[in-house]
């Protein structure tokens, strides 16, 4: 079992939702009322399923309320563009429907949830978002897991037939390109103490005086972003002196021959411009081919609620389990014979060396906060209760592996751009479509 794990704003969320800006969809049925009013026909048939009026309706309203003033096609060419979506999502939809794919009420919550994080509002903030521009919370739930159905369709049929070689990762690695992409990145923090375009000896020293204090006081401690606030006459001053990230190549020709030789935190000397001096500091280094991370060598034993244990009876037994290790039982022993987690059973429970991000969270940070040689009390995660040892830790340098994965992601990224649409005109092609 693995343990791995205004206005503006509201269009934002519905566009990220729907992955398709103008194209988003929010097919939904019309109310009970509206039905009884309107007489509702068939605006396609398409193999075993059909699209409604009032769907292909509603979508055009959803495309032509989020448009914010662009330029869209005449009606008749905008309606034939969307029922030709509708035709092919509902083909996809069939296959899921076929292949017994659903998204669980749970998977979708948590979806749901991320979306709303990932604008920086709660699950409340984003419900009245979605009410502002006149779409319902149970239109949005819908549409959200229709998208994520899709998906799973599109991974299972496109996804899983693409095969990325060791080969074609070396490749990558050694083109122009790949170079780039995969190359080291450097989050910067930049002071920048000015002077006059003529400056005179003494003004000149007075700055480097200054840029030198700056730099044995943030040596000593002293706060970057703040001291950037206070002291520093750079754009980005007001954001901490903040730069964000850049690669070497995107690195300002006078920083170009002293950033990659700072370590992560590192302050340097006063450097000197036709501006004045600055002072870098490496907030935060990533990419590139070395990197090194803490692991964890942990064993576990996972006991899980079944059709013979209840939650209370899991509970006993776990608790029981513990008393035993804490009198000097075998953890090798006990974890053969009665953990659940069929990946690590037959090997003590062993979990082998684990990076920081690889365990569910409960795992996690119990294992953070237990000691080498240490057994954890019982904790229970979404997989059931636990006890965990630590058994020793190390720093390893896993850039290539990371840099490796890297590649092989967008490798993997161009070829999928490359043949869903390939797909998709086949699976059009080859599907029973009669346009009413």
């Amino acid at each position: 079992m693995a343990m791995t794990k205004d206005k503006s704003m509201t269009t934002s969320i519905i566009q990220q939702i729907t992955k398709t800006a103008l194209l988003g969809i929010f097919a939904v049925s019309l109310p009970l009322q509206a039905q009884i009013q309107t007489i509702d026909s068939i605006a396609a048939v398409v193999d075993d399923g059909i699209i409604m009026e009032s769907e292909l309706e509603q979508r055009i309203d959803t495309i032509k309320r989020q448009s914010q003033g662009m330029r869209l096609p005449p009606d008749d060419i905008l309606q034939d563009q969307v029922l030709e979506r509708l035709i092919i999502e509902n083909l996809q939809l069939q296959m899921a429907e076929r292949s017994g794919m659903r998204i669980s009420d749970e998977q979708l919550n948590q979806t749901i949830i991320n979306i709303a994080k990932q604008n920086g509002l709660t699950l409340r903030e984003f419900k009245k978002a979605l009410e502002k521009d006149g779409v319902s919370y149970a239109q949005a739930r819908e549409q959200i897991r229709r998208e994520r159905i899709i998906s799973e369709v599109q991974r299972y049929r496109v996804g899983s037939k693409i095969n990325i070689s060791e080969q074609d990762v070396d490749n990558f690695l050694n083109s122009v390109r790949g170079k780039s992409a995969t190359a080291e990145e450097y989050r910067l923090g930049h002071i920048l103490i000015q002077v006059p375009s003529q400056a005179s000896r003494a003004q000149l020293k007075r700055a480097q005086n200054k840029a030198e204090d700056i730099v044995k006081k943030l040596r000593n401690g002293a706060d970057f972003q703040q001291m950037a606030i206070s002291q520093s006459e750079g754009r980005n001053a007001l954001k901490g002196g903040d730069l964000g990230w850049r690669k070497e190549a995107e690195l300002p020709t006078l920083f170009a021959d002293i950033v990659p030789d700072l370590k992560k935190g590192q302050v340097s000397n006063p450097i000197r411009s036709a501006s004045g001096y600055h002072i870098i500091k490496i907030s935060d280094k990533r990419g590139g081919d070395t990197q090194m991370v803490r692991q964890t060598k942990a064993r576990h034993i996972l006991i899980q609620e079944n059709e013979i244990r209840n939650s209370q009876q899991a509970k006993k037994l776990i608790n029981d389990l513990y008393k035993k290790l804490k009198n000097g039982a075998d953890f090798d022993e006990l974890a053969k014979e009665y953990s659940d987690d069929p990946g690590s059973k037959l090997s003590g429970g062993d979990l082998g060396w684990v990076n920081q991000g690889d365990m569910v969270p409960a795992f996690e940070q119990t294992m953070n906060a237990t000691k080498k040689g240490q057994i954890s009390e019982p904790f229970k995660s979404r997989f059931g209760w636990h006890v965990l040892q630590v058994t020793d830790y190390r720093q390893k340098d896993v850039g290539e592996e990371i840099q490796r994965n890297q590649a092989r992601q967008l490798l993997y990224s161009r070829r999928f751009e490359e043949e869903l649409p390939i797909w998709l005109r086949q699976i059009r092609a080859d599907a029973y479509v009669e346009v009413k």
